[in-house]
């Protein structure tokens, strides 16, 4: 039974044409002109770093392991930032926010969630990567071929995709109130459930069991992974041999703490310390300044990034020559 108040959708037309209000940072009226630019100028640059170590790792003729998977991740951090950052633009040039229809909402929850997740696997896999290459270099190029990294990257998208059906499917049966306003820059599933009309802790327990197989599962198959190198680690003698293998974890590490980080702080809790404010404040972390980084930390850090970007500016540079 639903509870007063609350809106019925027991027929496809309902729900078809439900719309909820994204108010977004509506409460900033005197920075909305800033926050614009600002969110913009991040999302361009962002597109930028990220397309450019795509092209690059997709143009080199011989991708190793890491490179593959890097790959895959510049190519989630591009659909990520274009499923939550064009709606936020539009929710910061609306005074009042901007509206989204459920079909819309529904859509964007289920591939920011599928996109997250697919993130958390992927980092999984290149944390079994980096093992590997530290704790068996020998069979690394036997262990690490091209046919497991396609099933791997396969892995990681058609589970987290199945998973965030399921949360989302879930989410969106729940009775709604009639305020149906979203007091966020976009669908996310707390500000969702926020606005469920029900006493039940059903919702919860949803979140909470995607949470372990999206967060909690491939952090343990990462933490697995370091345990197990840093036990190899301490066998080396060598200062040099540990500084090197130190280097090609310390931006998957980075990484890794930033996208944790801020997923644990906002899924990992229960309803009641639920805080609007705070929320969008991580969450704008989250979805604009982590993406904005990561093609920073590979570029700096990376060694086989930088000859590949190197290699293609000056493949450029001759063309315009010629």
């Amino acid at each position: 039974m639903p509870c007063e108040g609350c809106t019925e959708r027991d027929n496809v037309s309902t729900g078809a044409t439900m719309e909820f209000l994204l108010l977004g940072f509506s409460e900033l009226l005197r920075l909305r002109v800033l926050l614009f630019l600002v969110f913009l100028i991040v999302h361009l640059v962002t597109l930028a770093g990220n397309m450019m170590i795509f092209m690059a790792v997709v143009m080199e003729p011989s991708r190793p392991p890491m490179l593959f998977f890097l790959c895959q991740l510049s190519a989630i951090e591009l659909c990520y930032t274009l499923v939550i950052v064009p709606k936020a633009l539009l929710s910061l040039a609306a005074v009042d926010g901007s509206t989204i229809s459920l079909p819309g909402c529904a859509a964007q929850m289920h591939l920011f969630v599928a996109l997250g997740g697919a993130e958390c696997f992927l980092l999984a896999a290149m944390s079994y990567d980096r093992y590997v290459a530290i704790c068996q270099p020998l069979r690394y190029a036997a262990v690490m071929s091209e046919g497991l990294c396609l099933r791997l990257a396969l892995i990681c998208g058609l589970g987290a995709f199945a998973v965030a059906l399921g949360l989302t499917v879930a989410v969106f049966r729940l009775p709604f109130c009639r305020s149906r306003r979203i007091n966020h820059f976009f669908c996310d599933v707390p500000a969702v459930l926020h606005l469920a009309c029900t006493q039940s802790y059903t919702p919860e327990l949803l979140l909470l069991a995607a949470c372990v197989l999206l967060l909690l599962l491939p952090f343990l198959l990462i933490l697995a992974s370091y345990v197990c190198i840093a036990v190899a680690l301490f066998r080396v003698t060598s200062a040099v041999g540990m500084g090197k293998a130190f280097s090609t974890c310390i931006s998957h590490l980075a990484i890794t703490s930033l996208h944790y980080g801020c997923g644990t702080f906002i899924y990992i809790r229960p309803k009641s310390s639920y805080s609007p404010a705070r929320d969008k404040v991580v969450s704008l972390v989250y979805t604009t300044v982590t993406p904005l980084m990561y093609p920073l930390i590979y570029s700096l850090r990376n060694k086989e990034i930088r000859g590949i970007l190197r290699k293609m500016l000056w493949r450029k540079k001759i063309a315009q020559v010629n």
